[in-house]
């Protein structure tokens, strides 16, 4: 049924949680603007940022800007770093890929900084797209995912699933036809996020995404 097999990156192929909070706090501390509190900092994992500083700091689009821009310039050089991959993932790449899928990479996350940090886990000779954010805003996940599918030349969103851990990895998806499977192998997604967003499935860890990979067949 899947023939490509598209990822998301933070709190998915990596627990991003650590480099990520430091340089929200970062961003926010710059601005002169209070921290939100501990639960409310976990939500930026995942979502686009710019939206996130809307959000949960009451930001306008243009102070969320110029956060965006201050959180990277922290992450680039420092945040990304800390970061750890997903027990299993890159061999789970390498099972798929020789069972004859192809696997991209679907993420909100600068596209800059997703081929680094590919590269410095070993995702990058799995994958053969890299798709993420422009260097100017953060791009919504159906973005993205377009054009990922673009750059594969994928035409049926319906041969192609989503692997992500919130609620916007579904909804992307949806927004492109495509299925999604939730992954709570870190754990941000609040309780029934995924499956009320609509999943095809909800996984707790890598083996248990493989398996569901491989039941669905191509």
């Amino acid at each position: 049924m899947y023939q490509s097999i598209f990822f998301d990156l933070d709190g998915t192929l990596t627990d991003s949680k650590e480099g990520v909070l430091e340089c929200v706090r970062y961003a926010i501390e710059t601005l002169g603007s209070p921290v939100p509190d501990s639960a409310d900092l976990l939500k930026f994992i995942g979502p686009p940022l710019q939206e996130s500083f809307m959000t949960y700091c009451g930001f306008n689009q243009d102070t969320a800007r110029e956060a965006l821009r201050l959180f990277r310039e922290r992450y680039v050089p420092i945040g990304q770093f800390k970061n750890r991959p997903a027990p299993g993932a890159v061999e789970m790449m390498a099972r798929l890929t020789a069972q004859g899928y192809v696997l991209a990479l679907a993420s909100s996350k600068a596209e800059s900084q997703c081929v680094s940090i590919c590269e410095r886990f070993g995702f990058a000779p799995y994958l053969t797209v890299i798709s993420g954010s422009s260097d100017q805003r953060d791009q919504s996940k159906a973005e993205v995912i377009r054009q990922a599918m673009a750059r594969l030349g994928l035409e049926d969103p319906r041969r192609g699933l989503m692997v992500g851990d919130r609620k916007y990895d579904v909804e992307g998806a949806r927004e492109c036809g495509m299925d999604c499977a939730g992954v709570e192998f870190f754990g941000y997604a609040p309780p029934g996020e995924l499956e009320s967003a609509g999943a095809v499935a909800v996984v707790r860890t890598v083996a248990e995404l493989e398996a569901f990979i491989l039941q669905r067949g191509r």
